[in-house]
């Protein structure tokens, strides 16, 4: 790393700058690091972490963010205990409960069961799904067979195509709203596929024993508070990238009235927040429209803490699924030591984040009550989390990409342009969209880019 002056401003040179400190970003900078280059981390935001964002109920942290990790998640595993983070199993047993059509039902498994009818119904669309999940190109999706097609419905209007009931839609609403933060109309059946074959499969991503078995224990942001600690002055937080210019011989990064001057640049922020950051030349019209087309879907987290947890010794699970209120998902998420009880509710941003956080608690409470009885009114403490307010890159948890929008963009989610490359959750082929797929694009492309310094200067070991 080296300082100089150019018209009176500082500009600081490194090998290569990386725009964002989430998972990608960070494991980028650790893999370049660790092969000798020179990196600074630019975050615009006052933290590290990304998606990853720790919050405190009742006096432990807990995630308002992302939250869960796989046993098959070898690489954020990996990183979690090369910094030392642990993992706690996810409290699973007991009755889960359905509050949908006015009706509250009791059930057991991953899938709720409705009725006879319903159940039926649910199997036949879930296989239809999967028997197109099976021919998904995860690494090139629109080379998968009959993608045009797949890329230009939505994976509502497929539900309407196959007849789904009622209550096949409303579950398939839910997976859509947790995972893309956005109702089945609102996103591409190709985006949806990719994302469920990236994840394993349909029942890999909603399981239990899949993709929700275990937490980190620290919360999934202190692994990378851990991994920043040890990049030290390499990670700058509050550094918002404003501008992008690239030349023949490097790339020069504007943030504010500091400037970086770099050989190549890695961005890693989500396609929609490309559109904060001006690019000279100009992104070519195929990179331009993830900006606007693959738009963040919006989620909203509310964590309830009690002083015990309370639906064990009734002989539930604390996981609710309900199509009424603002949330509309509930899982157990308390501690391990047996103490506190707390449960973490999915929450729909419409009708939510507009209002007060009194008003949010209360509807909340009331809505836990409803599901799991009186025990629920009076609640230690409360904390919540409106992704779609933020306003530094908000949205979340990943991008809810239009119809037509993966076969006219997402080729370019991994192209370089120039000296730039990009990484991160949504450009990762298996797992992305997850911290996993984050990680894995990020040392990707810390590979890439180390390959390039190779070729320009034989340095790197």
């Amino acid at each position: 790393m080296s300082r100089s002056h150019e018209g009176g401003n500082e500009v600081t040179s490194v090998d290569v700058v990386i725009v964002g400190a989430g998972f990608a970003g960070l494991s980028a900078a650790e893999r370049l690091s660790s092969m000798g280059a020179s990196v600074l981390v630019l975050e615009g935001r006052d933290r590290v972490g990304g998606r990853s964002f720790s919050g405190e109920v009742a006096g432990i942290e807990v995630d308002l963010g992302a939250t869960w990790v796989s046993g098959r998640h070898a690489a954020i595993r990996d990183l979690a205990a090369r910094v030392g983070c642990t993992t706690t199993r996810q409290a699973a047993t007991g009755r889960n409960v359905l509050w949908m059509g006015g009706w509250r039902r009791i059930y057991e498994g991953t899938t709720p069961s409705v009725s006879p009818v319903g159940m039926i119904d649910m199997a036949r669309v879930q296989a239809a799904l999967e028997k197109l999940v099976d021919g998904i190109n995860v690494d090139a999706v629109w080379e998968s067979p009959n993608a045009a097609a797949l890329d230009a419905i939505s994976f509502g209007e497929w539900l309407d195509q196959n007849r789904a009931l009622p209550n096949t839609r409303a579950l398939m609403t839910v997976v859509s709203k947790v995972q893309w933060g956005c109702s089945p109309g609102d996103v591409s059946l190709l985006h949806v596929l990719r994302y469920i074959r990236a994840a394993g499969g349909i029942d890999h991503m909603l399981g239990i024993d899949g993709g929700q078995q275990d937490r980190i224990t620290e919360t999934t942001q202190e692994i990378a508070r851990r991994l920043a600690a040890r990049l030290g002055d390499r990670v700058l937080v509050d550094t918002p990238v404003r501008r992008i210019t690239q030349d023949e011989n490097g790339v020069t990064v504007f943030s504010g009235s500091a400037t970086f001057r770099a050989r190549y640049a890695l961005v890693t922020a989500a396609p929609a927040h490309l559109a904060d950051i001006t690019f000279e030349p100009a992104l070519p019209v195929s990179e331009d429209g993830l900006a606007t087309t693959w738009r963040m879907g919006a989620l909203s987290k509310a964590l309830i803490a009690y002083h015990k947890p309370f639906w064990r010794v009734h002989g539930f699970s604390g996981e609710a699924v309900t199509d009424t209120g603002p949330a509309f998902m509930t899982v157990d998420v308390s501690p391990a030591d047996g103490g506190l009880g707390v449960l973490m509710a999915h929450c729909d941003p419409r009708g939510f984040d507009g209002s007060t956080p009194e008003i949010r608690r209360s509807r909340v409470v009331q809505q836990l009550v409803d599901l799991f009885g009186p025990q629920a009114s009076t609640p230690v403490d409360y904390v919540d989390h409106c992704w779609g307010t933020e306003t530094f890159a908000p949205g979340g948890p990943s991008p809810a990409a239009t119809p037509r929008a993966t076969m006219s963009h997402a080729r370019t989610l991994t192209e370089p342009l120039g000296r730039i490359e990009w990484a991160g959750a949504e450009t990762a082929g298996e797992w992305a969209g997850c911290m996993n797929g984050a990680v894995l694009s990020g040392q990707g492309a810390a590979e890439r880019v180390a390959g390039r310094l190779r070729l320009q200067e034989g340095a790197l070991a």
